[in-house]
């Protein structure tokens, strides 16, 4: 069973998203603030949490950047703010989706389906490109027996790449599989996490190829 850690300081938030995740079959857990977010993450295990981003005590870009350094959990930001600058700096946390205020309770249970069912995709699957080792169960890059340290986000985008390389794929392709259901970006979000990615993976950068006027490749 999936089970969902709800964080958000409005009660009515939480009482319609746990509604929601219940009929789903998936088991709730709650938290108020980003404090309580953390500690709950400390003492279980998730499959997924639900955080906001304006909460009393603790926000929710210091809990989330807390909590990634604890568990690898799977996060989607639910948050009034609406900037694009808001979404691209939850991204480069980890964050795995954001869905903002007001938001259809449907919509995000599928949102956290996915994101769950992504984890679950591929867990036996290892790449070995010469020194470079990327190991999708254990989410693990080693480049000359080095682990790299990449971001939940760059592990998907890296492993999207590979899994289809040699393959020309345009950014509205990239940002529709790695960030999922129909998020509202631009070119600039999958630029930024190519360019991050190429600065981790060090000498092997050029394997991510720009396809002029197209988007990007992972060849070797």
């Amino acid at each position: 069973m999936i089970r969902i850690l709800i964080v958000d300081d409005e009660v009515k938030i939480r009482e319609v998203v746990k509604v929601y995740a219940k009929a789903s079959g998936y088991e709730c857990d709650e938290a108020c603030n980003g404090a309580m977010a953390i500690e709950k993450a400390k003492n279980n295990d998730y499959d997924c949490i639900i955080l906001d981003i304006m909460m009393p005590e603790l926000d929710g870009f210091t809990a989330c950047k807390r909590i990634k350094e604890i568990k690898d959990v799977p996060i989607i930001m639910l948050s009034a703010r609406q900037e694009e600058d808001d979404k691209l700096f939850s991204f480069d946390l980890g964050v795995d989706d954001y869905v903002t205020k007001p938001f259809s309770p449907k919509e995000l249970m599928a949102r956290i389906k996915v994101v769950c069912e992504r984890r679950k995709k591929n867990t036996n699957e290892r790449y070995v490109f010469d020194t470079l080792v990327i190991d999708v169960s254990a989410r693990d890059v080693f480049i000359d027996g080095e682990k790299v340290m990449l971001t939940p986000k760059e592990m998907d985008l890296l492993i999207y790449l590979v899994e289809n390389r040699n393959i020309a794929l345009d950014r509205e392709k990239v940002l529709s599989a790695v960030w999922d259901i129909d998020y509202y970006g631009d070119d600039r979000t999958v630029d930024t996490h190519i360019k991050m990615l190429r600065r981790n993976l060090g000498r092997y950068r050029d394997c991510i190829v720009t396809v002029r006027g197209t988007g990007y490749k992972f060849e070797i």
